[in-house]
Parts: structure tokens; sequence; C-alpha cells
């Protein structure tokens, strides 16, 4: 089977960057629903082709989201998960289509993730041409929300994974060919400080500065960074006051924090939650509040086990991969939390996502989307 895959990857490696200069020409801005439906319209007439059921889920002011369904032989399934939002306005496409300068293919959208997605087409695709069907279901699950908050597809996300054995996600692989096998969890948390105006210069000792009682604070939640625990946290914004003359009486920062599994998460919070407890400047109070935005993908047993897997394929087609463990977050997390093992990075390799110089390498295409084929088939016919 793996000479077929790959010949049938290699013999239509030109369709696929016709069909990736297609996609790319599509703008699919997040906040831009026409544009997301125009690559979900795409998505959906290609995948109807291929065989497979296709339902659309409307989103309130977001793109549809869509789950394609094929139904094989066998007992196994394996969920495809991908985006069709990137983070680059409409009219972009135009002012910056496909280009190809030596091995980089650039384009908005082509690395985060429209690459990704038609690697997920294309290794289908192969498996069908080798004749393999040995699988309970092939779930392809498209989101149109993953760039943005607040995100409206994680119940979908969540209920869908729970139908599938293993989970692969079409982000694009890391730059060096590693695969993703675990990703931090985050919190987002607004913190606020209510002191008391003053005049700064006529009666200061009647305010009660809370930039000052705030600013404390953010050395103090910089303490809390712990790189041996793979606990991290950024306080990302502030503001404060009105005008240079007066004791600010309000402050406001936004902040995250980040950990690989839900015990740090939980210790990090509770760090936080005590330092806001005490109080810096006298008179100065503080509120604050959190929310959920990624849960952690720890590295589980079963998650070992799926990238030994894919280390042992990429090494039979002739290149070497391994298993990274980035702090950035991504929807694969939704997964693994359903108890549901996954891997990330099973796209092309690509890098610089969100830039003007935003690519994926022409040479990584076939063996990638061989190593994603090769492994839904290896988990399909893996004995429980």
């Amino acid at each position: 089977m793996q000479a077929t895959v790959v010949d049938y990857l290699e013999r239509h490696l030109d369709a696929y960057i016709d069909d990736l200069k297609a996609l790319v020409s599509l703008d699919s801005y997040s906040y831009d629903p026409a544009g997301v439906n125009r690559v979900v319209d795409w998505l959906e007439h290609r995948l109807d082709l291929m065989g497979f059921e296709v339902e659309r889920f409307a989103a309130h002011e977001r793109g549809d989201n869509l789950r394609a369904v094929k139904r094989g032989r066998g007992a196994r399934s394996v969920m495809l998960l991908g985006h069709s939002d990137t983070v680059f306005p409409r009219g972009t496409a135009a002012e910056r289509p496909l280009t190809i300068s030596g091995d980089k293919i650039m384009g908005p959208g082509a690395c985060d993730m429209k690459g990704g997605l038609l690697a997920g087409l294309y290794a289908i695709n192969a498996l069908a041409e080798a004749g393999f069907d040995n699988y309970g279901e092939l779930i392809f699950l498209v989101v149109s929300d993953e760039e943005i908050d607040p995100r409206q597809s994680i119940p979908l996300i969540r209920e869908t994974s729970r139908r599938a054995d293993a989970v692969l996600t079409l982000e694009a692989a890391r730059e060096n060919g590693d695969i993703v096998v675990a990703r931090k969890g985050m919190r987002s948390f607004t913190a606020e400080a209510f002191g008391r105006a003053a005049h700064a210069g006529v009666e200061p000792e009647k305010g009660r500065n809370a930039i000052l009682a705030m600013a404390r604070q953010v050395d103090a939640l910089a303490s809390l960074n712990d790189p041996t625990r793979g606990i991290s946290v950024n306080v990302g914004a502030i503001e404060g006051g009105r005008l240079r003359n007066v004791v600010p009486d309000y402050a406001v920062i936004r902040f995250e924090a980040r950990a690989y599994d839900w015990e740090n998460l939980k210790a990090v919070t509770q760090a936080i939650e005590s330092i806001f407890e005490r109080e810096t400047v006298p008179g100065v109070t503080f509120k604050l509040s959190w929310m959920d935005a990624s849960p952690p993908m720890p590295r589980t047993p079963e998650i070992a086990a799926l990238e030994g897997m894919a280390v042992e394929i990429a090494r039979s087609l002739g290149f070497e991969t391994r298993g990274a463990q980035p702090g950035g977050t991504a929807d694969v997390a939704f997964a693994v939390d359903e108890g549901v093992p996954a891997l990330d990075g099973l796209g092309p390799v690509g890098g610089l996502d969100h830039s003007p110089d935003e690519y994926i390498l022409r040479s990584s295409i076939a063996p990638r989307t061989a190593l994603l084929a090769l492994l839904v088939a290896a988990i399909c016919q893996r004995t429980p």
C-alpha cells in the first residue's frame, strides 16, 4: 500500500498546487462569513465527489462549520480536524496571490491552514487509490472560527471527537519537521484595580493610586513563571488613568497563564488568586476574573503510542520526525480533553504563519501527506 500511496501523491503534486492556488485565492477572514463560506463551499463540493456525507452547521456571524463522514468496512474511526478561516482581511488574496519561490509556496493561509486541508483530502484519495477502506468512519471536521474569540465551534469539536478512535489535526508540521504531541492549556485573566482619584499636585495624599497598585501585581505575576514545570504567565495589556495630573482611580490588566496539565494550570491559578487577595497600596481593591481558553494536551501514553507509529512511518518514507511540545494552543486539545488520543502538525512543513511571508515547502507536500495517509491506515488496522 505504501508504494501506491506515495506514487499517487507524487503524480498529483501539480494538482495539489493548483488546488492550493484556488483556495488561497479565496479570502476567508474569520470575521467575513461570506468569504469563509466560499472556502466551505469548495470543500463541500470536493468531499461530496469523494463520497462523503456532508453536513453544514450555521454559526452566528461566522462562516459555516462542516462535518463530512465516509463509512468503510472496518471498525476503527479517525477524525481529521482543520479550520477554514484565516487572519487575513478581504482583499489580501488579490494583493498577495500564491507565489512559488524555490521550494517555498507562499500566500495568505497557505500554511495556516489551507495546505493542511488539502493534505487531508489528498491523503484520503491516496488511500482510496490503494483500495483501503478498512475503517469504520473517516470524519473530516472543518471549523470556521479557530483564529478568533469567542468560539462557537468547540461543542461540535468535542462531540465529533467522541466518535473517533484518534484525531489527527491538519496544522502544518513545525519548521524543523516535528509533529506536535503536547500543548499547553491556557486560561485568560482580567484583573481590575479600584482606587481613589485626587489632584496629583495639590493633594496627592488623598488619592489611592490604582496604577501603582496594579504595577506591583504585574511584577508578582512575572515571578510565577516556572519553565521547569512548564508554567508561563504573561501580562499582555495594561490600561489605567486619564490625565497626568490626576491620581488614577482605575487600572486593568489582561493576561494569561499556561501549563501542560490541569494540575499545574490549577496550581498557578490558585497562586494568581492569592496575589490579588493581598493589598499592595492602602485603599486600592482588586477584582479578578478568568475563563478557560483551551484545555491542556498532555502527552498521554496513548498519544506517545501514536507518536511512535508516526515516527516509524516517517522513517519508512525516508525522513525523520519527532514529537514536539510547544506552548501554543490548538483545537486538538479539545479532542484530547474528551479522552481521545490525537496528534497535531500532520500537514506539510511550513512556517511564518499570519505574516506576509507565510509558506509551506513544496518538497514536503507528498511525503508529509503520505505520512498522514499511512498513519490513518495504521490506526484503523491497529488491534485495540
